[in-house]
């Protein structure tokens, strides 16, 4: 079983109608080319370091003009879409969800993944970040149905804690998705080898859209997304610029490979 997935590589904005304006033309774009599953990055509609702007530019999940406005777009293309990530307002809640939406062709989201891991980081140069400010940490690990297997859900700095891979793989997950928008200084030291590792470890194909280039709040993403076969070979790299990545994915490989090497079968106790 083969199907075509595409990253789409954004550089968001604090304007978010722009945002919705650009990931919607590169969303018909890859359409056109023939992908049939589409994923945007984390932050795939809004970044701003401000915490006021954030919030000012957040909704409750089924009010999300993002939401609504890719999952027309997908509707009308009729492709599986994944929306990396949205700042979702939680009721009774004071902060937020990063929250990732899964879509189906006719429009509809069929699963949604709360970011589980944080990132709240001092890094080498000065550059903190503290997500637990402003959003609540998921507790569930997601493995949504799909035309070709199950998916495995996560964002960003999940792809650190090889354990929410090895549950999503044991849980049935052929591929798994990592929208991201790692820093620049990060991803240059990590962002290809912990992403192969992943796939590795699994046997999974990894589909890895990420922000890329300099953001109104000052931030740096790293770029490079990634879609990278189960053995651990890069399909595409997105490079620095804007745009979409494509690869065939072949699902039968997934099977051939975790026979060949059945490491999510031999775990044991110590």
């Amino acid at each position: 079983m083969k199907f075509t997935a595409a990253c789409i590589q954004l550089n968001t904005t604090n304007n978010m109608d722009i945002n919705i304006k650009t990931a919607s033309g590169f969303i018909r774009e890859a359409a056109s080319r023939g992908a049939d599953f589409i994923a945007l990055p984390e932050n795939a509609a809004f970044m701003s370091a401000a915490p006021e702007e954030l919030f000012a530019n957040s909704w409750f999940g089924n009010e999300h003009p993002a939401l609504l406005a890719f999952s027309k777009v997908a509707k009308q293309y009729r492709k599986w879409l994944l929306i990396g990530s949205l700042a979702i307002k939680l009721e009774g809640e004071k902060k937020l969800a990063n929250r990732c939406y899964l879509i189906n062709p006719e429009g509809l989201v069929v699963a949604h993944y709360d970011k589980i891991h944080l990132f709240d980081s001092s890094i080498t140069g000065g550059e903190t970040h503290k997500e637990s400010d402003r959003f609540i940490a998921g507790d569930k690990a997601v493995t949504p149905e799909t035309a070709w297997g199950k998916m495995g859900m996560t964002i960003c700095y999940d792809v650190r804690f090889a354990h929410l891979f090895r549950k999503l793989a044991k849980d049935g997950a052929k591929f798994i998705t990592v929208p991201a928008a790692f820093t620049n200084f990060t991803g240059e030291a990590h962002w290809h080898v912990l992403l192969r590792a992943r796939a590795i470890e699994t046997g999974s194909y990894i589909i890895a859209p990420a922000q890329t280039g300099q953001h109104p709040s000052g931030r740096k993403t790293f770029g490079h997304s990634l879609i990278i076969d189960p053995w651990g070979k890069i399909l595409a790299d997105g490079g620095t610029d804007t745009g979409i990545i494509m690869a065939e994915i072949n699902i039968d490989e997934v099977s051939r490979v975790r026979q060949q090497m059945p490491s999510l079968e031999h775990d044991r106790m110590f």
